[in-house]
């Protein structure tokens, strides 16, 4: 590909790219980033393509940089809220309550049936969706959509009771 094929794909596609995450995420600074990041990887790769293909293989490429992106934004802020709180920022009762609460989400996944507990992790604590869940567990997306139900329900019977 040249420097003019590029460019011109770059000015007529940038906008909708931008405007195609921007309605999945609503951040606008988030949607530029992967959009630039987007022609950036076409460009490295110099991928052969039709023109008619473009924009399908745009939106694949942000489509698959954006969700790698909320993976671990998910995967870092599952991090901070299991880290122990910070006592200086916090009085000793708000410290207890948050171990307290932290013990009974403990003792409830331990206690929650295994079926449900795979599904509620996998999508909470790894960022599946409910689709790829189903996939790797040769389920059906409703079949996921019960368990998670019902491991919700479990959680909320048994969290501080």
């Amino acid at each position: 590909m040249t420097k003019e094929e590029f460019k011109n794909i770059f000015n007529n596609n940038f906008e909708t790219v931008r405007n195609y995450i921007y309605y999945r995420c609503g951040n606008s600074d988030l949607a530029t980033d992967v959009a630039q990041e987007t022609f950036m990887k076409l460009w490295e790769k110099q991928l052969k393509f039709e023109n008619g293909n473009i924009k399908g293989l745009l939106f694949k490429i942000s489509s698959d940089i954006f969700i790698s992106d909320y993976r671990k934004q998910t995967t870092a802020l599952n991090f901070k809220l299991r880290a122990k709180p910070q006592s200086q920022h916090q009085n000793p009762e708000e410290i207890m309550q948050f171990e307290e609460l932290q013990k009974s989400y403990d003792l409830a996944l331990i206690a929650m049936p295994e079926k449900q507990r795979v599904v509620f992790l996998m999508h909470r604590l790894d960022g599946f969706k409910y689709h790829e869940i189903a996939k790797s567990l040769d389920l059906s997306v409703k079949a996921i959509e019960k368990r998670m139900k019902l491991a919700i329900d479990f959680l909320r019977k048994n969290i501080n009771n």
